[in-house]
């Protein structure tokens, strides 16, 4: 049995090579053994049988190879189908070349290359395998039959047979092709459907626990909310105890403020709703918030657009996704953050750049997924990029992450701008 490393559809397609190639030696085999046993006809049988022996060889070796666990690259798939091509052409040389009545068989590497391979290898097969058969209309070992007395007619007969499998080899080169590329659209339409299918049912899971969080924690933040007050006036004398009991007590009114939008907006859901608002005002908004959230990262911010400035759309959703990179990038980075903006007319794009470690490979390829996280257990959940993500892909936009070359990594947002009516 095979490793189960050639679950990729070309290392599945190799399988099926391997097998069908078998079938191929044990039928070559038993033609050549009827053939010679059976009639009376003179064909150079050592040389084909060395043709099929070193096929059976090289189908051994793949053997060995698809127990290895390396990927099944296209060169590779389309490799070992000149292999196949290669050898059929050798045993049609030796047995009479275009009149042999197997010469159509070059029709089905075409089309196994045209059904697994990208259309530029299909063609390349398509021209190798005309060439092949056009070279055995004049270079072979003939049969030992006589068409002298009917040799006119047989050349046209030889003729309109490579004919009609060039004909053939172009419909297959041109139709399978097509079709493939069309059924590889539709699983890939299928896949994001899934994908989107399943995010969409991760969201309205963590709406619905955020909804209950909102409610369960609405009590505990008025007492700290008291609490905070009565410690304030207590200790009216001691100036660093008052500016540190300030700063908590505006964490909590942010906590209860964004608890009392949560609910408020629960109900609001189309981007369409939102307000309109000019894009560095709306960018000085979604900072203004997030040095209120985190006091203490130190950042810088710089920007530059077109003018006049234009507007984007207003809505809690977007500003949160924003907040939710920004706390990313503060999470992540040393000393500072480096913020910039840019706009042209139809887009925005904000980078945000943390001097921290960079991300790792997994991270790179995990980042976005809903409960993955790097930070320690009860420091992160693992939804915040999620969120982040899936929201601003709603309002048209992306989110890319990549490290730089300095050091550090950066999140790079591009937003949709609203476009003026004429």
């Amino acid at each position: 049995m095979f490793r189960e490393l050639s679950k990729s559809p070309l290392g599945k397609n190799l399988q099926r090579l391997f097998l069908l190639r078998n079938i191929a030696i044990v039928v070559q085999s038993l033609t050549v053994a009827i053939v010679y046993w059976s009639i009376d006809i003179a064909l150079p049988w050592k040389e084909m049988i060395a043709v099929i022996v070193l096929l059976a060889l090289i189908n051994f070796l793949t053997w060995f190879r698809l127990n290895k666990k390396l990927p099944v690259t296209n060169i590779e798939f389309f490799l070992q189908l000149l292999v196949d091509v290669l050898a059929l052409s050798c045993l049609l040389y030796f047995s009479g070349g275009s009149t042999n009545p197997f010469i159509s068989l070059y029709l089905l590497p075409l089309t196994i290359a045209a059904a697994a391979l990208p259309w530029r290898y299909t063609w390349v097969m398509a021209i190798v395998t005309i060439a092949c058969y056009s070279i055995l209309l004049f270079v072979y070992i003939p049969l030992p039959h006589n068409h002298e007395n009917h040799l006119i007619e047989f050349t046209l007969h030889v003729s309109g047979m490579w004919l009609a499998f060039v004909l053939s080899t172009v419909i297959i080169a041109w139709f399978v092709v097509r079709m493939s590329s069309s059924i590889r659209d539709r699983d890939r339409d299928l896949a994001k459907a899934r994908e989107h299918a399943l995010r969409n049912e991760q969201i309205i899971a963590l709406g619905t626990l955020a909804a209950g969080a909102a409610h369960e924690l609405g009590t505990p933040l008025s007492t700290m909310a008291v609490i905070t007050g009565e410690l304030q006036q207590e200790y009216t004398e001691d100036s660093e105890f008052q500016n540190n009991i300030h700063i908590l007590k505006d964490q909590i009114v942010h906590c209860k403020q964004t608890l009392t939008q949560l609910l408020a907006k629960a109900g609001q859901a189309r981007i369409e709703q939102g307000n309109e608002l000019l894009v560095n005002e709306f960018l000085d908004q979604i900072l203004d918030k997030w040095k209120l959230i985190r006091p203490s990262i130190q950042f810088t911010y710089r920007s530059e657009g077109i003018q006049p400035i234009p507007r984007i759309m207003d809505n809690q959703l977007l500003s949160q996704s924003l907040l939710n990179l920004l706390n990313n990038a503060a999470d992540a980075s040393i000393k500072c953050i480096d913020i910039k903006s840019s706009w042209t007319a139809e887009k925005l794009q904000l980078e945000i750049i943390d001097d921290g470690e960079g991300l790792s490979t997994e991270v790179m390829e995990r980042a976005g997924e809903a409960f993955f996280s790097t930070k320690k257990p009860g420091q992160g959940f693992g939804i915040g990029l999620f969120l982040a993500n899936a929201n601003i892909e709603r309002f048209g936009g992306s989110v890319r992450l990549f490290n730089l070359e300095q050091g550090g990594a950066c999140t790079q947002v591009v937003l949709p701008l609203i476009t003026p009516k004429p």
